[in-house]
């Protein structure tokens, strides 16, 4: 063999073993560079947030808001004496309707009847010296046409008989007085209406505080055909609650019934203690199921424009420049400023600062920042992922 095949053939046998050196290398770093490369992708994955999203709802054209409520009679009065004496006797107990003008109770004041007897005798005395004051100056001016008297004479008597008509008239303001008091030992009811309450009973003193006496109720009575409820709508409403709205009513012990009553009138003024508007809805009670003083929810159907959004309030982001809603567009995070409205609890109303398509992130980590990359999954998947 020659010297050149010699050669040839070393050099073959170098390039074999190199390639066979080449194919163990490459076999052995290979499978190593993609793990390396698929650790490195899996471990960019697993860095990225994982995030639910949801899309912004369109507010309703009206809802209903549901507040605490008092009930309270249309009309309530106490009802006091306005003589003294003792009471003679009552004609209804607590419970009873009555109607306007029926009479409650009598009083006994002797001392006021004598008053009154008296006060009529001094009237008939007034009045007799008035007619023979009235005589005696119709004669002197007949005799003052004759020069039988001097005009001072004529002068006396007639402004004698003037001042007796004068005593005639306090007199029967007097009689008028007593006669009042004398009516008073009557109480009648002033309007249509049930007893609540009755203070006194037959032999009792009855003071009228007229004397500087304590004075003390008889009764209370309240018209209940008609009824005024009062509930404090919050500030964020109070332009949306008019008059003339309509408003249900519901009470505990009666499930499942609703009373209709219309909203009549507002406080017109904001009570800065509690921000919320004092509004009276009146509800018809014939059929007696309602009573004064109760508490009761009060519905109100609000109407709304419709054209704000609503969205989870877990949703919201609060940050030193003010509030945000995180949003995800191209896998990316976008932290928007909005401008929020009312509260509904666990949704929010959002007024303006986001579009109706926007992907909102659900229960976002406090730690999101301003165009950081996020991985959204589905809401059911949220937890499995982050598991």
């Amino acid at each position: 063999m020659s010297r050149s095949a010699r050669r040839v053939r070393a050099i073959v046998g170098i390039l074999v073993v190199l390639v066979v050196i080449a194919v163990v290398v490459a076999a052995g770093i290979i499978p190593r560079l993609r793990a390396h490369n698929a650790l490195v992708t899996q471990t960019q994955i697993s860095a990225e947030p994982v995030v639910a999203v949801t899309r912004p709802e369109r507010a309703a054209p009206g809802e209903e808001v549901v507040l605490p409520g008092n009930i309270q009679a249309f009309i309530e009065a106490p009802i006091y004496a306005r003589t003294n004496g003792y009471l003679k006797r009552w004609y209804f107990d607590i419970g009873a309707h009555v109607k306007q003008g029926q009479l409650l109770a009598e009083i006994e004041s002797p001392e006021v009847d004598h008053q009154l007897t008296q006060a009529k005798e001094d009237l008939a005395t007034a009045e007799a010296n008035m007619k023979l004051a009235q005589i005696t100056a119709n004669r002197y001016v007949g005799l003052f046409k004759t020069d039988s008297v001097a005009k001072q004479d004529v002068d006396n008597a007639v402004q004698d008989a003037a001042a007796k008509g004068t005593i005639v008239k306090s007199a029967q303001a007097n009689v008028l007085r007593l006669q009042q008091m004398v009516d008073f030992e009557k109480i009648y009811a002033p309007f249509n209406g049930v007893i609540t309450a009755r203070n006194t009973d037959i032999g009792q003193l009855i003071d009228s505080g007229s004397s500087g006496g304590a004075t003390r109720e008889l009764f209370h009575i309240a018209a209940v055909d008609r009824l005024r409820v009062f509930a404090n709508v919050p500030q964020v409403y109070s332009h949306a609650a008019k008059a003339g709205i309509e408003a249900d009513l519901t009470l505990p012990e009666l499930p499942g019934r609703r009373f209709p009553g219309k909203l009549v009138r507002t406080a017109d003024s904001i009570d800065p203690n509690t921000r919320t508007l004092l509004v009276e809805v009146d509800v018809l009670n014939r059929t007696g199921l309602l009573f004064p003083g109760a508490y009761a929810e009060v519905h109100f159907n609000i109407p709304s424009n419709g054209s704000t959004l609503i969205i989870p309030s877990a949703s919201l982001i609060f940050r030193s420049q003010g509030l945000r809603v995180p949003v995800v567009k191209d896998n990316r995070v976008s932290l928007l400023p909005v401008v929020v409205g009312r509260d509904f609890g666990t949704r929010i109303e959002v007024l303006s600062g986001l579009n109706e398509g926007a992907s909102v992130i659900l229960n976002p980590p406090d730690s999101l920042v301003e165009g950081e990359v996020v991985r959204v999954v589905q809401p059911k998947q949220t937890k499995e992922a982050e598991e």
